[in-house]
């Protein structure tokens, strides 16, 4: 709706599989080799995603891949097989951090980086890896990439001219969603503020194409195609100063995301926590990263992974985190 149809289709939606396929106990923790506490937490996130892990764990990428030199799907797919089938109880993860500088050139070995940039970064290189001959793509197509079949939606911006009711729609993709929690107590209550109408005026009014005013309009932003991983950003810094916003933020184990959708027909949109990642310290610049995340066995358990160190907990200790980033399963 309101988007071009796509000219070619990278990976089909009904080959994603959001159950894991082979279960087992949890995998290795990753040993700290100098402020790395930012992309352990973020790579532990990603191999418990259980759409991307199938993928991987199956090695499909690799036995067609034809890229040469930095591959970050490669990558991800040689450190998620090592992380989980390794005997070891911890790994040195020596394949992402040899390639730090290609995922994001400004990343520097020993500095401490921000844990949300950085999977944006991951995501963003994962996503560039597609199969030969597709680079020249049209824009709908790159959107049916395997990364965007998992953690790709689409948000709806609609502008109602409030003088002649005309409606504008725009649309937007998306790979997570940034919540501001500065005056919200909880995750629902901060998608609320997410989707709350706007109104355009004075200065800031809208000039409406069909009655060709500088109007007063009202602008609302909503989800319109949700993703089948819904990657959630509290956030904790301040843009401007760097400084942490330490507010206790609920949020649920279970989220309902369809009053939030551009057709909010009542339908229920059920997504349920499968990692939680936490950074403790007051800025940006220092601090540690740490995550809890749910594992592969039958029982869903949940373990806290903390670089090198791996240990089950419950899920009352996960919910009552001052969460950073937050990932749901469709």
């Amino acid at each position: 709706e309101g988007m071009a149809l796509p000219q070619r289709i990278l990976f089909p939606p009904e080959k994603i599989c959001m159950e894991w396929q082979q279960r087992q106990r949890a995998g290795a923790g990753l040993h700290n080799l100098g402020n790395t506490c930012f992309l352990n937490s973020v790579l532990q996130c990603l191999t418990y995603t259980p759409p991307l892990a199938n993928y991987l764990l199956s090695r499909e990428h690799s036995q067609s891949c034809r890229q040469r030199g930095f591959c970050m799907m490669c990558i991800m797919e040689a450190h998620v097989n090592e992380v989980l089938h390794s005997s070891a109880s911890a790994i040195q993860p020596w394949a992402v951090i040899r390639v730090l500088t290609r995922i994001g050139e400004h990343f520097q070995l020993g500095m401490q980086e921000d844990a949300h940039e950085f999977l944006n970064y991951a995501i963003n290189a994962m996503q560039r890896a597609r199969p030969s001959g597709s680079s020249d793509l049209d824009f709908s197509s790159q959107e049916t990439s395997i990364i965007h079949e998992i953690f790709g939606g689409l948000l709806r911006s609609r502008v109602t001219c409030l003088s002649c009711k005309a409606v504008s729609d725009t649309y937007e993709a998306f790979l997570d969603i940034p919540l501001d929690i500065e005056a919200a107590s909880s995750v629902p209550e901060a998608l609320q503020g997410f989707v709350k109408p706007e109104q355009l005026d004075g200065e800031n009014g809208y000039k409406c194409s069909k009655c060709q005013q500088l109007a007063t309009a009202s602008k609302r932003l909503t989800i319109h195609r949700s993703s089948n991983v819904l990657t959630v950003c509290l956030k904790r810094f301040d843009p401007f100063s760097g400084e942490k916003i330490s507010n206790v933020v609920q949020y649920p184990e279970y989220l309902d995301l369809g009053t939030y959708m551009s057709q909010a027909a009542g339908e229920r949109l059920l997504y349920s926590l499968y990692a939680v990642l936490v950074h403790e310290g007051s800025s940006c610049q220092e601090g540690h990263y740490y995550c809890f995340v749910k594992g592969k066995a039958s029982d869903g358990r949940w373990y806290k992974l903390d670089d090198a160190s791996v240990g089950l907990c419950d899920i009352k200790t996960v919910l009552c985190q001052r969460a950073y980033l937050l990932f749901y399963a469709r």
